[in-house]
């Protein structure tokens, strides 16, 4: 453990005497206790990524320096085929049989666990299993790991929050990193991951439905996937656990607006924007406010755009820094040790002391602190990186709630009508399993319900990782629980089939 440094926010925070340890590798009994705080700014880690629960590790599952447990047996050495990229071909090498079906569908019966989703939380889990010798088979929709940070995201994207919070259980992120890792660097560590522990996903694949069967007493997974020598493919895997790790970010949210129809320019919706190079000197409008919306929107000024920003309501901008210290981590130090109200109310004047006031530019603040609203509803703060000095130089507009489209532009709430070459919505994603997840482990907002205990264990062997809104902290928790979770049922019945 490193030296105990002080810290202090200026004048601000004078009258506190607040110390904490910096570590220069985190255990994992670190993270997890830093759970309760790092979720408050989650956001796909642009935000990381809200304060939570404390998980007791033992201290036989420690991790060392290099991220590993004591008890690892990292395949880092492994020759085995590897995959080359981080898109692949469909393959796996955890499917244990395989038949035929009179129905056309292929029945392939899975020792171990069933992972649905290869991005950060699936990957997680899977080396995490794959530590505690639990077999897993592994299924992605999409042609590659990943696929929200390959696909779906800007080019300038960055970690909003330090990347000691943003790795993945059992391989930390590199020394050589920068602080707030771009998305390339990001996407070639999630590759190692994948060489390191030996994970081999089976891409192209899309889970159609899934289903406990109470008489065998084992989930059954309906798939249907695509290969170019077979054309279209049906399977059912079945298998003693499912692990559902598809994400709160899988479908898209696009609002229908009245006239979107008759619009003439362009619309998209930001999971298809990568840069401003197509809008140079264009008149483009950002829907949506979140952290997203406004680095789409700095994105364009910097393109010599001529962007405007929708703001409908009243927002909590915070700037990545406060006095030269990450926010995120500033939040999660205060909270521990002051009430939250009074965390709130010293990041906000914090703020206020760096951004100055944002009511006069149009961003109202809302009236309880971000991590009172973060905690309340789930609505995570923005972290600025650059939006709101574009905004004061007046190279970014803002503007209110959008009534309607017409053939050329938009007519806004206070009756002002604006031309736009081009609308770009950043108004999020959801979850979509329910739509293939039967029975009432998830609610109709795609979120896990009661039953699914601390968001990531249900019932008859049903696991989830990645929606309880704490970012990679909580991908982190999450992918250590249910590995000790499962690693312990499967041990257990490894002993009685010796016996």
């Amino acid at each position: 453990m490193a030296a105990r440094l002080g810290f202090c926010l200026g004048s601000l925070l004078s009258f506190l005497d607040i110390g904490w340890k910096l570590c220069s590798g985190l255990t994992r009994a670190v993270l997890t206790n830093l759970c309760n705080a790092v979720g408050i700014f989650s956001d796909r880690c642009l935000m990381s990524p809200t304060l939570t629960d404390v998980y007791d590790i033992s201290a036989s599952s420690e991790v060392n320096n290099s991220g590993q447990t004591s008890q690892s047996k990292g395949p880092e050495n492994d020759s085995s085929d590897a995959p080359k990229s981080i898109c692949g071909s469909k393959s796996s090498q955890f499917v244990d049989k395989t038949s035929g079906s009179k129905h056309g569908t292929m029945s392939r019966p899975v020792e171990g666990a069933i992972i649905v989703g290869a991005g950060t939380s699936g990957l997680a889990a899977a080396a995490c299993l794959r530590e505690r010798g639990v077999p897993i088979t592994l299924l992605e929709k999409s042609g590659c790991i990943g696929s929200l940070w390959k696909e779906r995201t800007y080019d300038r994207l960055h970690l909003h929050t330090p990347k000691e919070f943003c790795q993945l259980p059992l391989m930390p992120l590199p020394a050589s990193y920068p602080t707030y890792p771009n998305k390339k660097q990001f996407l070639d560590y999630l590759q190692e991951y994948v060489k390191r522990f030996d994970i081999k996903p089976i891409y192209n694949t899309n889970v159609d439905r899934a289903q406990y069967d109470e008489n065998s007493k084992v989930w059954r997974v309906q798939t249907q996937g695509f290969s170019s020598s077979n054309g279209i493919e049906k399977a059912e895997y079945t298998a003693r656990w499912l692990i559902v790790a598809s994400g709160e970010n899988a479908e898209i949210v696009m609002p229908k607006l009245q006239g979107m129809k008759t619009y003439s320019g362009s619309i998209l919706h930001s999971r298809n924007y990568k840069n401003g190079s197509e809008y140079v000197d264009k008149k483009v409008l950002v829907v949506g406010c979140g952290n997203s919306g406004m680095e789409i929107a700095l994105d364009l000024a910097n393109f010599t755009a001529k962007p405007s920003i929708v703001v409908r309501d009243s927002v909590h901008v915070l700037p990545r820094e406060i006095f030269g210290a990450s926010t995120f981590v500033v939040a999660m130090r205060l909270s521990k040790a002051l009430p939250l109200w009074l965390t709130d109310w010293l990041l906000v004047f914090g703020t206020w002391l760096t951004l100055g006031n944002l009511a006069r530019y149009g961003l109202k603040r809302p009236i309880e602190g971000p991590l009172q609203l973060k905690q309340k509803t789930g609505k995570t703060p923005v972290l600025d990186v650059g939006t709101i000095n574009q905004i004061k130089n007046g190279n970014i507009k803002v503007v209110p709630k959008v009534v309607a489209l017409t053939t050329s532009g938009v007519r806004f709430e206070n009756g002002e009508f604006e031309s736009y070459d081009a609308i770009i919505f950043a108004t999020g994603y959801r979850s979509n399993v329910p739509m293939w997840l039967k029975g009432n482990f998830f609610g109709e907002d795609g979120s896990p319900s009661a039953s699914m205990r601390d968001g990531w264990k249900g019932e008859r062997g049903l696991y989830a990782i990645g929606f309880t809104k704490k970012g990679l902290v909580g991908t982190f928790t999450d992918a250590t629980n249910i590995a000790k979770d499962i690693g312990r049922a499967y041990d257990h019945d490894m002993l009685q089939t010796a016996i």
